[in-house]
């Protein structure tokens, strides 16, 4: 593994100007508000106060220099709602720049704003608190503009695509359409695509941008455009809150997407602050890019390791975050990654945030000595309550994610009858580059926000002819491949991930990286919600039944061990059984057949059940003989009636 170029900040560096206490940024509250900024190598350092984000300043200071490369100002009054930005001098050059640490802003980040944090809590929000643990987590991943933007969503005009959305109500005083949908769906997890504040929408700009918001500017501060004054730095702190607050009352637990590896612009907040400490460099001195963003944050760093932990634990604190995902997970270390996995521990009680990323970069990055990635290879190094994203099932599903028209298991694929099985057991047995330590490390599904949808993979694999795709139909080969791949990753041993809107067809039009694209591409169609109602039905049947089965449930290093008589009949039919894995412990078999032929399936001695089928989710259909009919392309879930 190729070691990060040697440079002045090395151990001794961070042995010298460490500094851990959780104190950087502007602490307002009763009549004092105080400044510190983590400058090391600051030769003058000047504060500067603004009435709002786009007057002259009213007021200058200078900051002191303390310990550890820490310059603090304290300010006898309290200065909610002033906005501010440093000027920074090192090497006789001066950088005017935002405060890392902000926790509020103006428009589009320029300049942070000081805020009394108890000011902008909504009513109730001390007693928020997320709904009780349920058998299983759900999580469904949600864009806040995808999901209300759409006029048929019954959100009021002024609210959609911003986190009032998830708080408001029609003017007949009910949930809006969308709300209704995601309480009742069954899902447990909301999570949240990047709700910090991001540079790729200009927040004074009108509501056509769009973006994912994978280009961090401020961390610790809510993105602006989903709010409804983006100038008012309270504003979007509150109503995020609101938001969270909603999903809570709704019977959700949120997680939030992170994105801690590399920042908008390597010229950031952090850069100006403290000149090439945050950022890794190639052994030329180039800025490495294992992101493909141009830059990468020097996880493995004593202050960029700090700055993520202290990041994280601040969300969890202050706006009752559930649970993290981290985007690039390859690219942050698996000492870090164990370490945030010890301090949520630590703070809120074991297990109680959810923790995973995504097990892989975009390209090499070098690392700090000592470090190691986050890498799917590496998941055997990290603790047993960090998870993983399982791109092992999902390609063996649906196909390569990356090429439209190779397929899967459920689209005619060839020769993914073991690997299947193996998805099926948890990865128990795992494979020369993925060996979790539990399936409770890993994360199935068939699809995210990137890559393409479900729908719309099936569709371009599986062609009517030479016309065009029409990803609008509903099709019946599409939807019984649909419920056929929901069927297999809601039946394997892990936990289970879906984009909102897979339960109704989601499509982009088979754009396969939308990031950028318009938001009338982006956002989820209610009305195709209800044309789709069978499939969301089959979803929502299927979340209920796996709630219920605790041999699919179970998370621990020996829950594999249930998993038996893993057989391949014939290409494109498999079969396992799982030992007490019914709500009484009685003994599941379960059988995928993605053959184009319908296979009759033999049955141990003893009376069955038909718990799910290809066409139900929710039955109690008992089976007279030795052996079931399962239909081409479709799923089977039997329970042993015992005698």
């Amino acid at each position: 593994m190729e070691s990060i170029k040697q440079t002045k900040y090395d151990a001794r560096f961070d042995a010298q100007y460490r500094y851990d206490e959780a104190d950087l940024g502007a602490v307002c509250a009763r009549e004092r508000t105080v400044f510190k900024v983590w400058s090391p190598e600051a030769e003058r350092i000047e504060l500067s106060l603004y009435r709002d984000d786009t007057s002259d300043a009213y007021e200058t200071r200078p900051l002191s220099r303390g310990d550890r490369g820490v310059w603090s100002l304290a300010v006898e009054e309290n200065l909610h709602g002033v906005f501010y930005d440093y000027a920074v001098w090192v090497d006789g050059r001066r950088a005017r720049t935002a405060d890392p640490y902000a926790v509020a802003c103006g428009r589009n980040g320029a300049r942070s704003m000081a805020v009394d944090l108890s000011r902008t809590d909504p009513e109730g929000w001390a007693q928020d608190a997320p709904p009780p643990a349920q058998p299983e987590q759900i999580i469904y991943e949600l864009h806040v503009k995808d999901f209300s933007y759409d006029p048929d969503s019954g959100v009021p005009p002024e609210y959609r695509g911003k986190y009032k959305a998830f708080s408001a109500l029609r003017l007949d005083g009910q949930p809006p359409r969308c709300m209704d949908h995601l309480r009742s769906l069954g899902v447990t997890h909301v999570q949240l695509m990047p709700i910090f504040d991001f540079g790729s929408v200009d927040e004074a700009g009108d509501d056509k941008q769009f973006n994912w918001g994978y280009d961090p500017v401020n961390y610790n501060v809510p993105e602006g455009s989903y709010s409804t004054d983006p100038s008012d730095g309270a504003a979007r702190v509150r109503e995020c809150k609101e938001m969270i607050q909603a999903l809570h009352q709704s019977g959700l637990r949120v997680v939030m997407d992170v994105v801690y590896n590399h920042t908008f612009h390597a010229d950031s907040w952090l850069e100006r602050t403290a000149p090439g400490y945050y950022y890794r460099r190639n052994k030329d001195g180039s800025l490495s890019a294992g992101s493909a963003c141009g830059n990468d944050i020097a996880a493995g760093r004593a202050m960029a390791d700090n700055y993520i932990v202290q990041s994280v634990l601040y969300w969890a604190r202050e706006y009752h975050i559930d649970g993290f995902r981290f985007d690039l997970m390859g690219l942050l270390t698996v000492e870090l990654m164990n370490r945030i996995r010890q301090e949520l521990d630590a703070a809120f009680g074991p297990g109680e945030k959810l923790m995973y990323g995504e097990p892989w970069r975009a390209a090499n990055s070098p690392m700090e000595p000592g470090t190691h990635p986050a890498l799917k290879e590496h998941v055997g190094l990290l603790n047993p309550g960090v998870g993983a994203f399982c791109d092992l099932t999902r390609d063996a599903i649906k196909g390569d994610s990356f090429k439209e028209t190779v397929p899967g298991f459920v689209n005619g694929g060839e020769d993914f009858e073991q690997t299947i099985l193996h998805a099926a057991a948890g990865w128990h047995e795992g494979s020369p580059e993925f060996q979790p330590r539990s399936c409770a490390q890993v994360i199935n599904y068939v699809s995210a926000h990137d890559n393409f949808t479900l729908w719309d993979k099936l569709v371009m694999c599986l062609p009517e002819g030479p016309e065009p795709a029409d990803f609008h139909k509903l099709r019946a080969d599409i939807l019984e491949r649909n419920k056929l791949a929901a069927f297999i990753y809601f039946t394997c041993l892990g936990r289970l991930f879906m984009q909102a809107g897979e339960e109704f067809g989601r499509t982009k039009l088979g754009d396969g990286n939308s990031y950028c694209s318009p938001p009338e591409l982006n956002m989820l169609c209610w009305e195709r919600a209800e044309r789709f109602g069978a499939l969301t039905d089959y979803y929502r049947q299927l979340i209920r039944l796996r709630k219920s089965l605790p041999g699919l449930c179970a998370k621990s290093a020996g829950a594999a061990d249930r998993v038996a008589e893993q057989t391949v009949h014939c290409p494109g039919v498999v079969s396992f059984q799982v030992e007490g894995g019914g709500p009484a412990g009685e003994r599941l078999m379960v059988i995928y057949n993605a053959s184009g032929k319908e296979f009759s399936a033999p049955l141990p001695v003893g009376g069955w059940i038909v718990r799910a089928d290809g066409q139900c989710a929710d039955q109690h259909t008992t089976v007279s003989g030795q052996s079931v009919r399962v239909p081409a392309h479709s799923g089977m879930l039997l329970l042993r009636e015992d005698s």
